[in-house]
């Protein structure tokens, strides 16, 4: 693809993830994403099939930049592994906060509401939460060998993290209040440091 084929797959995808952050992905109507990318409907289907795969798209490029940032967190930031990954967590809590317009991860946002409906993007989660989950586990491991978290098994403790804060997450959206993530910041911080 040259490169205006890139942008304006790149817009559609940007704006896409705009409208389903908002609205969800059953929610967000094929003519209401042509309208607000300002593309026509052979422009779409140039670049994707169908809405599903759109929606696959959508989930791969969400997930390629999500992991960007976890990397910047992990790898390229100053403070020991323990604030490395404490940033991230502090990252998701201000992310998926009640101040914010809406929630802006796609899991929390999506993965109920899609992931019956289709198997290939139930298959892009389960990619990408696996990528997330185990970036969080060496991030552990890294901090249990250089004596900055509690040892512990560094895969158990990625798992049982990031199950506590999708549910936190959950919670949050219901309880329209950020009790949840907040509670979830502290237990984190205690297991992180074997309490």
């Amino acid at each position: 693809m040259n490169s205006k084929t890139l942008d304006t797959r790149q817009h559609i995808l940007d704006v896409g993830y705009q409208l389903v952050a908002k609205k969800g992905f059953t929610g967000m109507g094929l003519a209401e994403l042509l309208k607000n990318a300002d593309v026509p409907k052979g422009s779409f289907y140039h670049y994707f099939q169908s809405k599903e795969q759109f929606g696959e798209a959508l989930l791969e490029d969400y997930f390629a930049r999500y992991v960007e940032k976890i990397d910047a967190l992990f790898c390229h930031s100053d403070g020991n592994f323990y604030q490395r990954i404490m940033r991230y967590w502090h990252y998701w809590a201000e992310h998926n906060s009640t101040r914010c317009d809406q929630g802006q991860c796609l899991v929390v946002k999506l993965a109920g509401e899609v992931t019956d409906l289709s198997e290939p993007m139930r298959l892009v989660f389960l990619k990408g939460t696996n990528k997330i989950i185990a970036m969080l586990a060496d991030c552990i491991e890294l901090g249990i060998k250089a004596g900055d978290i509690s040892p512990l098994d560094s895969n158990v403790m990625a798992e049982r993290l990031y199950d506590l804060w999708l549910g936190a997450s959950l919670l949050n959206k219901i309880r329209q209040d950020d009790s949840s993530l907040q509670l979830a910041l502290q237990t984190t911080e205690q297991w992180l440091n074997g309490n």
